[in-house]
């Protein structure tokens, strides 16, 4: 596969985050992922990414691909994660304060992090 120049930018000012080379935006973002607060990742193709301890902080996930990934102790303090595919998504130990999940997800992930609601 070809390598191209790619870009990660700010979701709230547009600025540039990360530019460079690479086959796929997943291997940029996962040669970046301590730097990715506020980027904006919208609708990103991330199956299978090692994020392990990425910071992820405010960052832009909507409708992302996740599925597969390892998100083990990322940052996704106030994330905007609606959307996204999580299916089979390693999440134990990520921050997920404020974290915005279609409501649909939450029970499910919920359950697969340990955490049961009774009512």
């Amino acid at each position: 596969m070809e390598k191209e120049t790619l870009q990660i930018k700010n979701t709230f000012t547009d600025e540039i985050i990360v530019e460079m080379e690479g086959e796929n935006l997943k291997d940029v973002v996962e040669e970046n992922k301590a730097n990715l607060q506020e980027a904006d990742l919208w609708e990103a193709d991330l199956r299978g990414a090692n994020l392990s301890v990425a910071n992820l902080r405010e960052a832009n996930l909507r409708g992302a691909d996740l599925r597969g990934a390892n998100l083990q102790g990322a940052n996704l303090l106030a994330a905007d994660l609606s959307g996204a595919n999580l299916q089979g998504t390693n999440l134990r130990g990520a921050d997920l304060w404020e974290a915005k999940i279609k409501n649909t997800q939450k029970e499910e992930l919920l359950k697969d992090l340990g955490i049961i609601i009774e009512e």
